[in-house]
């Protein structure tokens, strides 16, 4: 089992652009085992999540590994090709910010990705709400970019307590 360190915010290696995936063989297969492996570990830790992005761990490849529990995906080259013009306001938070705290920002309500499995077959499907804002945080770490970036007033920021607070009412 391998963890890997994720990169806390401030550290100018998430702010990088992520280079396609070229390679298709063991590089690969590494990247796989490395975000399985360490998502698994903050899944644990942090009792939240479903997805990390290869950025995160310092690998600047644009590949994001998401685990439900229930279903898994191995995204390679995603490209969001389609969004609604309907957005939604969700609190964001991020395993770069130890999910010590979330930002209210706004996602688009549904999206179409385009993105290549782990054997090379292009795949194109829909996500809705929950799953279209996830999909939405991780592919912006491929392009250097996080939730905070969205922040639209700094009153929309609260401390994890709190947020839990908010889940239960």
């Amino acid at each position: 089992m391998t963890i890997k360190k994720v990169l806390l915010l401030g550290d100018q290696g998430l702010r990088k652009q992520s280079a396609p995936v070229e390679n298709w063989g063991s590089p690969l297969q590494k990247i796989k085992i490395d975000l399985a492996d360490t998502l698994g570990f903050l899944q644990e830790k942090y009792g939240l999540g479903r997805a990390l992005a290869a950025p995160q761990i310092g690998c600047l490849q644009q590949a994001i590994y998401y685990n439900s529990g229930q279903e898994q995906i191995f995204m390679i080259n995603p490209c969001i090709i389609e969004k609604s013009r309907d957005k939604f306001p969700v609190w964001d938070s991020c395993y770069s910010f130890k999910v010590a705290f979330f930002v209210r920002v706004f996602r688009h309500r549904r999206i179409k990705v385009r993105y290549w499995d782990e054997l090379g077959q292009e795949k194109e499907t829909e996500f809705t709400d929950d799953l279209a804002e996830l999909f939405q945080h991780e592919i912006d770490h491929l392009q250097g970019c996080l939730a905070t970036d969205y922040l639209e007033d700094n009153k929309e920021i609260i401390m994890r307590e709190e947020w839990e607070k908010l889940k239960k009412d």
